[in-house]
């Protein structure tokens, strides 16, 4: 490990990838972990439950926006090292409502620029050892079409959503900080990650969620947008390889050559869910509202809908880079991830019903930080 890394701040770790990363740290490092999360609509502190209790975790509210909160925590646990994911993330709400896309991605991430800046640069002793890794995503690189090569490093930004846009210009930010102040920075773009804990408005676990519930599957189109999936434990591994073999100044993107059309995810989800019900008569007694799943017929909840604004039809990544200068290689097969995730949802029902009945932002607001 690189010796400079010790105690890492990571903004955003209730969320999705976020707390995958924290349960997948500390299973391997002793340093000092803190957590910074404002706990809006996708963060939760139930998603960090299995680490409470770890003498080194720490959780604080906040703001990645409040530059004296950040440089207070930087301080108190001598923090070297960033990870960045804090961010709003979902595509559809930033059509809806681009502002507060603006506000944290943009604003947000050069605040947390700035107090990085402050506390590891302009000090009597700069911190030589320091690293500010920023969590980007594929969308920044637009949209291809069938045939095109993969998104590289080198791919040009064209954004096609206020999400990725603002997600666009947080990358460029961080990169300036490197080129201008010297700041030790890493950029990573991700696949589509898909696994336990990730909110279910996303396609993998609203499919699960909504054939648990026999409600109506929706899909956007045509349903044939192709996306390229990666487990988001191989995701943490890719992060951890960056963070410690990774070249300051430098994009890696992460991914698994794994293009998979939208429908057939879905297809896949629904065939898979059906023969978890058939091999395991439990699960028909703890979902008997599931009625298609329990008559083997997931798919007849698939429901067509107007496509959304600006959807882009394709991305792939072109990970080689990360393949070949940190000899990242994802370990997850994507049949026996799908299976894992799905399981975790069956096994897991009062964590995804507290989101879809609002208790779990009821429960972020009454707990008070550490």
């Amino acid at each position: 490990m690189n010796p400079n890394i010790k105690n890492l701040l990571v903004t955003g770790g209730a969320g999705f990838i976020g707390a995958n990363f924290v349960h997948y740290w500390l299973k391997k490092y002793s340093g000092t972990l803190v957590v910074l999360d404002a706990l809006t609509y996708a963060g939760n502190r139930a998603n960090l439950s299995l680490v409470e209790n770890i003498k080194n975790f720490h959780f604080v509210q906040g703001d990645i926006g409040d530059i004296d909160l950040t440089c207070h925590l930087i301080r108190e646990h001598n923090i070297d090292t960033i990870v960045n994911f804090a961010a709003e993330s979902h595509v559809d709400r930033s059509i809806s409502g681009p502002d507060i896309f603006i506000e944290t991605n943009i604003v947000g991430t050069h605040n947390l620029l700035k107090a990085a800046r402050k506390m590891w640069l302009e000090t009597e002793s700069p911190l030589i050892g320091h690293r500010f890794h920023h969590v980007s995503t594929d969308e920044v690189y637009g949209t291809l079409e069938a045939g095109e090569p993969a998104f590289t490093e080198l791919t040009a930004y064209a954004p096609n959503s206020p999400y990725s846009a603002s997600k666009a210009a947080s990358d460029h930010l961080v990169r300036a900080y490197h080129q201008t102040y010297g700041l030790n920075v890493t950029i990573s773009h991700c696949s589509n990650n898909y696994g336990p804990y990730q909110f279910p408005e996303k396609l993998i676990p609203l499919v699960i969620t909504n054939i648990l519930q026999n409600q109506p599957i929706p899909i956007f189109g045509d349903g044939k947008q192709i996306r390229d999936w990666l487990y988001v434990d191989d995701h943490s591994y890719g992060l951890e390889l960056i963070l410690t073999k990774g070249v300051p100044g430098q994009n890696y993107n992460v991914g698994d050559n794994n293009e998979w059309q939208n429908l057939d995810i879905v297809n896949l989800i629904c065939k898979k869910v059906d023969d978890f019900f058939l091999k395991n008569t439990d699960f028909q007694k703890q979902y008997p509202q599931a009625h298609a799943a329990i008559s083997g017929k997931s798919n007849s909840l698939i429901r067509f809908v107007k496509d959304r604004p600006g959807h882009d039809r394709r991305y792939a990544i072109d990970a080689d880079k990360a393949f070949n200068a940190l000899g990242f290689r994802p370990s997850e097969p994507f049949d026996k991830g799908i299976n894992k995730t799905i399981q975790w949802y069956l096994e897991n029902t009062d964590w995804w019903l507290n989101i879809l009945k609002g208790n779990h932002s009821k429960k972020n607001q009454s707990k008070r930080s550490k």
